[in-house]
This record gives C-alpha cells, sequence and structure tokens, in this order.
C-alpha cells in the first residue's frame, strides 16, 4: 500500500515543479534561440543546443528509472534536480553555441531523472483513492508546460534577457528541492541489485545514434549521407545489441517481464503511437495559420492554446474517472476523439476560418490529453514497487520517441511534397513562373512572418499559400495512420481500472 505521507501537499508541490521545469525546457528554449543565436553566433550548429537535451533526456529516463527501483527514487530526484539547476547556470554563463549545447546536455541528464521519477513518487506516495485526480493534475501539468514555455520564453526573452530562459530554472529547483528533500519521507525498502552496466552503454549509444541521425538528417548532412547512414546503422547495431543483452542480463534495464502484462504492453503502445501522431499537429497546426491564413499570432504558444486547453480539460477528467470506470473506456473514446480531429485537419483548405482550425484543434487536444494522465497510472498498475521506477521510465521513454520519430518522418514527407509542388510551378523551365526573388522557399517558416508575406506578389502568395497548405493537410492525412493504431491498441487494454479497494501491486479486473 502507499505510505502515509505527513506532508504529502508539499511533496506532490515538489513534484509538479519538477515536472513543470523539465517538460517546459524545450519549449521555452525555442522561443529564445533566435535572440540566442544573434548573441552567440553558431546559426550553423544551433540544432545542436536542442539535439544535446533530448539526446540525454531520453538516454537518461530508463537508466535514472532502474537506478531508482534500485537504491531508491528520492535520491535520484533529488541528483536530477541538482544537476538540472546546474546544466541551468552553465547555460546561462554560455559564451558560444558550442558551450551551450554541451550544458543542455547536462541539463537533458537532469531531466531524464525527473519526470519520470515524478510520476513514481506520486504512484508511492498516494492513497489509491487520491492517485486519480493527482494524476490527472500531473497530466494536465505535463501538457500545460507547451503552453507556458514558449509565452513565458517570449516574455523573457524580449523584457528581461536570454540568459533568465535558464536561471528562472533556480528558484524553481530550489523551491522543489526543498520540498522533496526534507518533507517525503521514503520508507518501502529498496533491492541492493547488479547494474547493468552492459545494457546502459549499449542504449545509451543507440539513443545518441537514433537522435542525432534524426536531428542532424537533411539538415546538416544528406540523409544518404555516410554521416548519417552510419549513424543509423551504430543505432540498429548497438539496439540489437542491446536487446540481446537484455535477455540475459540479472536485473536489466528494461524488464521484458513488464511486457508479459497486457495493460503494460498496449500503454507503451498507445504513448508511442498518439505521441507520434499528436506531435504533427503541435508543429504543422502553427505553420498552417500562420504561413497558409496568414495569422499574426507568430508565438506558437498562443497558437496551439486551444489544442493545450483541450488537453487539460481530458488529463484532469481522464484522471477523475479512473476509479469509476476502466482504462479502457476512458482512452477508447478519449483516441476516437484524436483520431475524429486528426482526420478533420486533413480537410482544410486555404480558405478555412480560424475559428474552423480552432475547433479541431480544440478536439485533437481532448483525444490526446486523457494519455497524459491515464497512461502514467496505468504503466505502473500493478507493478510490483521495486520494478516502478523502471516501467514509468519506460513508457516516457517510449512517448518521447515517438514524438521524435513521427516529426522527422512527417517533416520529410512535409518538405518534399512542398518542393515538388514548388518547382512544378516555380523555376526555369518551359510554363514556369519565375520563383519571387528574396525567399528560400525551402523553409516553410519564410511565409510566416507578415514582412516576408509583404514581398511576394499577391498571385505567387496565393499559389505557395495553396501549395503548403496542400503539403501540410496530406501529412495531417497520414498522420490519422499512428493516431488509429492508438486507438485500435486501446481496444486490447483490458478491464483493468484504478481499484481504491485493491492493494498495491494487484490487479482489478481482467487482464
Amino acid at each position: 500500500m502507499a505510505q502515509k505521507q505527513k506532508n504529502l501537499g508539499v511533496v506532490i508541490a515538489g513534484l509538479l515543479l519538477g515536472i513543470l521545469m523539465a517538460s517546459m525546457d524545450n519549449t521555452i528554449v525555442a522561443t529564445a534561440m533566435g535572440n540566442i543565436v544573434g548573441e552567440l553566433g553558431g546559426l550553423d550548429k544551433f540544432v545542436w543546443v536542442t539535439s544535446a537535451y533530448m539526446v540525454a533526456e531520453m538516454a537518461g529516463m530508463p537508466i535514472f528509472g532502474k537506478l531508482s527501483d534500485m537504491y531508491g527514487r528520492k535520491k535520484f530526484f533529488i541528483f536530477g534536480l541538482l544537476v538540472f539547476m546546474a546544466g541551468s547556470v552553465l547555460c546561462g554563463m554560455a559564451t558560444n553555441i558550442t558551450e551551450l549545447a554541451i550544458y543542455r546536455a547536462v541539463q537533458g541528464i537532469g531531466g531524464g531523472a525527473l519526470v519520470p521519477i515524478a510520476f513514481t513518487i506520486m504512484f508511492d506516495a498516494v492513497p489509491y483513492e487520491m492517485r486519480g485526480k493527482l494524476g490527472g493534475l500531473f497530466g494536465a501539468v505535463f501538457g500545460m508546460s507547451s503552453i507556458f514555455g514558449p509565452l513565458l520564453g517570449a516574455y523573457i526573452t524580449d523584457h528581461i534577457a536570454w540568459e533568465w530562459v535558464f536561471y528562472i530554472n533556480l528558484p524553481l529547483g530550489v523551491l522543489a528541492f526543498v520540498m522533496i528533500a526534507f518533507f517525503y519521507k521514503e520508507s518501502h525498502e529498496h533491492s541492493k541489485q547488479r547494474i547493468d552496466w552492459f545494457g546502459a552503454l549499449t542504449l545509451l549509444g543507440a539513443v545518441v545514434c537514433l537522435m542525432f541521425a534524426l536531428e542532424l538528417g537533411g539538415k546538416e548532412y544528406a540523409w544518404d549521407s555516410a554521416q548519417i547512414l552510419s549513424l543509423f546503422g551504430g543505432f540498429a547495431v548497438l539496439a540489437i545489441v542491446f536487446l540481446f543483452v537484455e535477455t540475459k542480463a540479472e536485473e536489466p534495464i528494461i524488464s521484458y517481464s513488464l511486457f508479459r502484462k497486457r495493460l503494460y504492453t498496449t500503454s507503451v503502445l498507445i504513448a508511442l503511437f498518439s505521441g507520434a501522431g499528436f506531435i504533427v499537429a503541435s508543429v504543422y497546426i502553427p505553420i498552417f495559420i500562420q504561413g497558409v491564413l496568414g495569422g499574426t499570432a507568430t508565438n506558437s504558444g498562443l497558437v496551439l492554446l486551444p489544442m493545450m486547453v483541450g488537453s487539460v480539460v481530458t488529463a484532469s477528467v481522464g484522471g477523475f474517472l479512473m476509479t469509476k470506470v476502466s482504462y479502457r473506456n476512458i482512452m477508447v473514446p478519449t483516441l476516437a476523439i484524436l483520431v475524429g480531429g486528426t482526420i478533420l485537419t486533413a480537410t482544410l483548405t486555404p480558405d478555412a476560418t480560424r475559428f474552423l482550425v480552432t475547433v479541431y484543434m480544440v478536439l485533437i487536444g481532448l483525444g490526446i490529453g486523457a494519455s497524459f494522465s491515464v497512461l502514467g497510472n496505468t504503466a505502473i498498475h500493478g507493478i510490483p514497487a521495486n520494478q516502478r521506477g523502471t516501467a514509468s521510465s519506460t513508457l516516457n521513454f517510449i512517448r518521447s520517441l515517438g514524438m521524435t520519430i513521427g516529426i522527422t518522418v512527417f517533416g520529410i514527407i512535409q518538405s518534399h511534397v512542398f518542393l515538388n509542388k514548388l518547382s512544378g510551378v516555380f523555376g526555369a523551365g518551359e510554363g514556369k513562373a519565375p520563383m519571387p526573388e528574396g525567399i528560400n522557399f525551402k523553409d516553410p517558416h519564410a511565409l510566416l512572418t507578415p514582412e516576408a508575406r509583404a514581398n511576394i506578389p499577391q498571385e505567387a502568395l496565393g499559389k505557395i499559400s495553396e501549395m503548403l497548405s496542400s503539403s501540410i493537410t496530406f501529412t495531417f492525412a497520414l498522420a490519422i495512420v499512428p493516431a488509429v493504431l492508438a486507438l485500435l491498441v486501446s481496444l486490447f487494454m483490458g478491464r483493468s481500472k484504478l481499484d481504491p479497494q485493491a492493494q498495491s501491486g494487484e490487479y482489478s479486473g481482467g487482464h
């Protein structure tokens, strides 16, 4: 059973701060990158600033999850906080883009410990009857970070200085540190186990190869270049070695025994597919609004606000319903809404109204929100205490992987379709119109600013907006596939629900 905490409210607040810091960090930095590059230089290397954080965070998730099972959640959550804050200080003091990328990797190591362990501590510390509501709250904070990150990043960059995008983590981190270090009493025992070093190294190597291949492919190097092909080859070899090593290890980083539970396997697959589908809408709806409809809201936080409000609603409702109905009966209807919203986005045209796009965004938000709260619970449901850290971190790792692969694959498709359409209308050749000067159409963001659009002749702008629109809606149509796969998997979740009368480690309902 969950232990009783005298200062449960303080502990929960500390965990929520940790989740907010780690999940908000990529979005808050994204809005400041223009100023950062302007001051530090290194436009050709700025991709590493994002890549370094993501690689370190994803690689750390399953490793820290396992270590928290072996040696205790509290010490590794605090470790994550301290490393994250140290990385934040270093980032603010960076004098060039290379230093910033290295320090972002330090931040990422801390972030890899914070999110999965926070969910696990919540499950350990909170009584059964409160887990649903608090799971909803945790999921809502996870969703809200996408709203407040860009807004806060833009405000700090415009009115203070870009360094404070990183320094703001210090007061939040100190507060979270005090709340957890002094008020969280960890009581259940942890077994001392042999660390699977070979598994950790091969997993780390595989993630590093894959992430850098996805981040650098098509940007720094061509997809068919020796560098990118070597990275994909390295990922394949190391991943195979890792999967083999895990079958032999006494205490594997990712335990195959977890996947014998139907609820766990379906939860991980839903996180993978829904993450891949949702990230497409998150990235391309703002581009559609600004590049096709000519919207003036250049801040991605404002553009995505309706979607995130929708996600917060179902994250909270899903958490509340977990003790009343089965997980499957929450996930199936919400994922059906996600599929419906994605289908509707594929029907958008340049004549669409902003109101119509907003309605579709709300639907997608409502469709994804429950996964933020419900899957965090289903991943640990029925799992013994000494495996919960591994279970939670593996789910978060797979969700992040799905988002990363999704945006890379769909990004390649959208860019390819857009460029093909452009080359069919503009350029040298019989029957083709001359390409308007001063605009780099290889980057769809070239159409996002009112200044850029004002420089393009009206007739050409209409054609280009139409081509950008069709390339984005084609991408939305393909994103229906992972959304449908998530829905289909949810049908097999079984009848389990969060039962306040059950003891920890037991299932209620069917498997």
